[in-house]
């Protein structure tokens, strides 16, 4: 019997000089912040890890550890925070805080132990260290359109990750269970739109990031569960 195939989606992208001296604006911008948190692996993830930028990419850090807010401040200050914030997607998900820097830059780290694939989440789109950036290296990973992009010499590859879920998951290297969850989330919000997050608090440069997240539990059970 002849083996059935599944005919996917495939992008080949070739880079533009502008192109590339913006992916690279964006990776010195990163590495600068990286640097100065590097004992505590930071990693930056996204189109940054990937390489496939636009003007309106962010660059986002996350720190894979629980750890004082305070010791992050301090690190940070010389780049000026502009912005705290504490977020929950839902009221089972992790809850994690935002230092938003006057340089665009966005530090994200966990305020509570880990669940599930919760860890894993910031590597499904593609995630590089401060020797990745120093060694010029781009990763593979998924973006918001669940389209695997794979980082080439004069760009990258994208191609569908439906019915290649398996494959996927040994490129980016994260467990399965996480694409299969990640397409579950997508495609509804494709569907249904963004409805928003749970917790999204804002809050003054100048304050304390665990103690507003305690007033915060003390309030809601669902903060209460996950902060204990």
């Amino acid at each position: 019997m002849k083996e059935k195939t599944i005919a996917f989606h495939r992008e080949d992208v070739t880079y533009t000089d502008e192109h590339w001296a913006l992916l690279q604006q964006l990776r010195k911008e990163a590495f600068s912040v990286l640097e100065v948190i590097a004992m505590y692996n930071p990693v930056v993830y996204g189109s940054v890890a990937r390489g496939d930028v636009h003007k309106g990419s962010d660059i986002d850090i996350f720190v894979p550890y629980v750890i004082s807010s305070y010791v992050f401040e301090l690190a940070l200050d010389c780049f000026g925070i502009m912005e705290k914030i504490i977020a929950m997607a839902t009221p089972w998900h992790l809850i994690k805080a935002h230092i938003v820097l006057s340089n665009g830059v966005t530090v994200t780290f966990p305020l509570v132990d880990f669940k599930g694939f919760e860890k894993e989440f910031y590597y499904f789109g593609g995630a590089v260290t401060v020797k990745d950036i120093i060694d010029d290296r781009r990763v593979p990973g998924v973006d918001k359109r669940l389209m695997l992009i794979q980082p080439t010499k004069t760009g990258h590859t994208g191609s569908e990750i439906t019915g290649r879920e398996a494959n996927v998951a040994k490129i980016v290297g994260v467990p399965i269970g996480l694409i299969r969850e990640r397409q579950q989330v997508l495609n509804r919000r494709n569907k249904l739109g963004r409805t928003g997050v749970y917790l999204y608090r804002h809050l003054p440069p100048d304050s304390n990031i665990e103690l507003e997240l305690k007033k915060l539990a003390d309030k809601d059970t669902n903060i209460k569960r996950r902060y204990r």
